[in-house]
């Protein structure tokens, strides 16, 4: 084994958070431990692992390896603790709340890339949140679109962005990142890129914090539109959804006539993740959002 040997009686985790991250030539032998069944050597390796800070995406483009199914599953378990501890760091130095947020779009933003950077498993590359965006405002661009209409098309009736139906409730959905690269997100998800992209391309774009399912709103010669970004981008006047003949309750048209702040949209997010990792049986996870949702719903 190369030089990750223990100090006799120390902790995995204390010295994870000591030691230097493991050069190149450890990192392939602890790869090849993987799946050593000894908890000793796997306690070790956990050990190493945890001292990559959570992502070893760039490593492992630049050094290119099979990994089997049951490889890479251990190795994301092992990257998780890591990036667990950087998002509860980097929201503690952001220090979110409810009167931050009521209109701060750009922290919203950058609380978003945070909880990409956690979602991610650690091991397949992919652009940074701000970084896929861009892209997809400058490709927008590029094919002519200078309106709402126009990039609701773009990303929706192209098909390019769809509703994630076959895993709704997979915490990926609230990855941005994840979601632009895969293609597929929850109403929720789907309707954030669409607004944050219009931002980039200084259109405005609302949202709508519909009960059960997030909505989009633009405006055309001063008339209100709702755009369900789940179900491919579809229009639906909100002139004809308020009238007392549709099918929505006062409830949901009094939410409907609503523009949802930053806040509501995180908290909306932070919710969904709960509950994802709790059904994944991921209770750590679900714990630690839960604490960072506290300052937000106070």
């Amino acid at each position: 084994m190369p030089h990750f040997r223990l100090p006799d009686g120390a902790n995995p985790s204390q010295s994870a958070m000591i030691a230097a991250p493991p050069d190149t030539a450890e990192l392939n032998a602890l790869l090849r431990l993987l799946d050593d069944e000894t908890p000793l050597v796997r306690d070790r390796v956990a050990a190493r692992i945890d001292c990559c800070g959570g992502d070893l995406s760039a490593w492992l483009s630049a050094n290119p390896r099979v990994l089997t199914a049951q490889e890479r599953r251990l190795l994301v378990d092992m990257l998780r603790p890591a990036r667990r501890a950087t998002l509860a760091r980097e929201w503690t130095t952001t220090s979110p709340d409810a009167a931050a947020l009521r209109d701060g779009w750009d922290l919203l933003e950058t609380l978003l890339r945070v909880l990409s950077d956690f979602l991610h498993d650690g091991i397949t590359p992919r652009p940074a949140l701000p970084a896929a965006l861009d892209r997809l405002a400058a490709e927008a661009s590029a094919s002519g679109v200078s309106d709402e209409m126009a990039l609701r098309r773009f990303l929706f009736e192209s098909k390019q962005l769809t509703g994630n139906e076959d895993d709704y409730n997979d915490s990926r959905n609230s990855d941005l990142a994840w979601s632009i690269a895969a293609g597929r997100s929850n109403p929720i998800g789907l309707c954030l890129i669409y607004m944050l992209v219009a931002r980039r391309m200084h259109l405005h774009v609302e949202g709508v914090n519909f009960p059960g399912h997030f909505l989009c709103r633009i405006y055309q010669e001063g008339y209100p539109i709702v755009i369900d970004c789940f179900d491919g981008g579809q229009i639906h006047l909100q002139a004809t959804l308020m009238e007392k003949e549709s099918d929505l309750t006062r409830q949901q048209r009094a939410q409907l006539r609503l523009a949802a702040d930053p806040c509501t949209i995180l908290v909306r997010i932070l919710n969904n993740l709960v509950g994802a990792f709790k059904q994944a049986e991921r209770g750590e996870d679900a714990a630690l959002i839960e604490r960072l949702r506290v300052p937000l719903v106070k």
